[in-house]
């Protein structure tokens, strides 16, 4: 049938892909409709994870939490899980985290009033200990922070080393790291990181320890969300991240040291962003499965349904959380969610209300966590899996987010893959650029955003003052780090910071060095350093 007249002027969804008023059946792509009838809980899982959906397996409510010492974010994640949360997620505050500094470092102690914004400040494993505290981690999934590549085996370490002292068989504890290429690399460059190599290898490492010593945690989660909130758009995010699983599977397979199939299972949980165009963020995550699913069948010949089954995470997106009219983000979080929800998400984090103006206030993580209850209690989601398969629109676009994801994909191969395309630049100049569409959209008035570039009067009576944590982390966290270090065993810390760098400059694993290390008290920022006498800086690319 052909498209009647459209005098309405080009419609296009977020990433640019046209939209036409209306679609049929013969809209969706000859390759795509042989898959239309499949059963949710089905390869090639598009349309969801299991046949009973939420009816059987609510999504995890998962929130983002920390800021000020260990015992401010304790009490925060004890208050979500109070609220309804299902799991919980440590924060590492990332002025020290994510360089991997102690807080009596130069660069710190230059912008000490910052410590603590960000995350709770954990330099030793006695910190992690007062964090975790009464935290119910063999019952609950926890994710144990470490964001980013470098800080992950610390993190790691320090969670499964406190575990370990409260008596806790290793093999049965759940939860998940994240070890994220994107955010350090591409959206939140930071002045001092182990070069993508080293990264790659660290993340190997931990993939292997987890698949002898704890089967059920999640080892590595790769989140597409830090490439879509740095400016990828839906397909390139989708593209992206499966890039960069490539790079895993290829490293596990090069060193043979763990059957494939595994692999794929110890990076098959992934964290997407979710934005505010909810037809195609609900698309994306179909899309999703189906990449995964063909990529693991196609490339790798894993057919195995447990591991061909993408376990999908999302958070709402924290950059669409404005600072003008705030309350109106209560209403931006609960469609986002919704988008979520109708794609088929596993757990979900919704951002604070207040998120645009300081760390998210108890009222805010409340909401979120309420905005959730309400999606799955109030709206009849649950009822039926896949409420939007079959749809005329839904099925095109899915269909083309992965024509156009597999085009991204192999643009990266190009590259070289997924690490050269980040040390080159090439990939920080895909995101820059759509930064700038995007900004020029709501410069000329294409894009609308409520209470910024339009509706900008606001005559509402709520304030929001915001939340700004606490501020004493700074002085707390560096008389904590004069205590360990005037306390614990010095000889066995030695010895433990010598071994780490042993194993560091050989190519065996990692992660049990790292354990004896934080067992042996040695500090976050004595393993950057000796991480940084091993292996130097990435040279950051910088355009020109």
């Amino acid at each position: 049938m052909q498209q009647p007249p459209d005098d309405s002027g080009d419609w296009v969804s977020a990433s640019g892909i046209p939209l036409k008023s209306y679609y049929m059946a013969e809209d969706i792509p000859s390759g795509h409709q042989k898959v239309l009838n499949a059963a949710p809980g089905e390869a090639p899982f598009h349309r969801g994870s299991y046949p009973t959906g939420y009816r059987t397996k609510p999504w995890r409510i998962f929130q983002l939490s920390g800021f000020g010492k260990p015992e401010d974010e304790n009490e925060r994640i004890q208050f979500l899980l109070e609220q309804g949360e299902t799991g919980f997620i440590m924060e590492h505050d990332r002025n020290t985290a994510d360089h991997l500094y102690n807080v009596d470092h130069p660069e710190v102690l230059a912008r000490r009033e910052d410590v603590g914004l960000t995350g709770a400040v954990m330099q030793s494993v006695r910190d992690i200990d007062i964090c975790m505290k009464d935290l119910p981690i063999e019952t609950s999934y926890g994710h144990a922070g470490g964001a980013v590549v470098q800080h992950a085996p610390f993190a790691l370490a320090g969670y499964w080393t406190v575990a370990k002292q409260r008596g806790f068989d290793l093999s049965r504890l759940p939860g998940t790291g994240q070890s994220d290429f994107f955010l350090t690399y591409l959206g939140c460059v930071t002045k001092q990181q182990i070069p993508t190599d080293a990264g790659l290898r660290f993340n190997a490492d931990i993939m292997e320890f987890c698949d002898q010593h704890l089967p059920r945690w999640v080892p590595v989660s790769i989140a597409g969300y830090n490439g879509a909130d740095s400016g990828l758009n839906a397909p390139q995010e989708l593209g992206a991240l499966f890039a960069n699983a490539v790079e895993y599977l290829e490293e596990i397979k090069r060193r043979g040291t763990m059957p494939i199939a595994r692999a794929a299972r110890a990076c098959g949980g992934v964290s997407f962003r979710m934005s505010m165009d909810i037809f195609e963020e609900a698309s994306k995550l179909r899309a999703a499965r189906l990449m995964w699913t063909q990529l693991l069948s196609e490339r790798y010949d894993v057919h195995d349904p447990k591991v061909s089954n993408l376990r999908i995470h999302c958070v709402t997106a924290g950059s669409r959380m404005t600072y003008q009219q705030p309350i109106n983000n209560i209403v931006r979080g609960t469609l986002m969610g919704l988008a979520a929800a109708l794609g088929g998400v596993q757990s979900l984090g919704v951002s604070g209300y207040d998120e645009a103006l300081s760390i998210p206030s108890e009222h805010a993580h409340q909401m979120s966590v309420r905005i959730q209850q309400v999606l799955q209690e109030e709206t009849n989601i649950a009822a039926v899996t896949d409420p939007l398969g079959g749809s005329y629109y839904i099925e095109t676009l899915t269909a083309q987010l992965i024509e156009r994801a597999w085009a991204f994909f192999d643009e990266i191969q190009e590259q070289g893959g997924f690490l050269a395309a980040l040390d080159s630049g090439w990939m920080h100049q895909k995101a820059t650029e759509n930064q700038h569409k995007e900004f020029m959209a709501q410069s000329d008035g294409t894009q609308k955003i409520i209470g910024v570039t339009d509706h900008t009067d606001d005559i509402s009576p709520f304030e929001v003052d915001g939340f700004m944590g606490v501020d004493d982390a700074f002085d707390v966290a560096l008389a904590r780090l004069e205590e360990v270090k005037r306390t614990r065993h010095e000889k066995a810390a030695g010895s433990a910071m010598r071994e780490l760098e042993t194993v560091l400059r050989s190519d065996r694993n990692i992660m049990p060095a790292m354990m004896t290390a934080l067992e042996c008290e040695v500090t976050l920022g004595e393993v950057g350093d000796i991480y940084r006498d091993a292996f130097g800086d990435w040279a950051t690319p910088i355009q020109t």
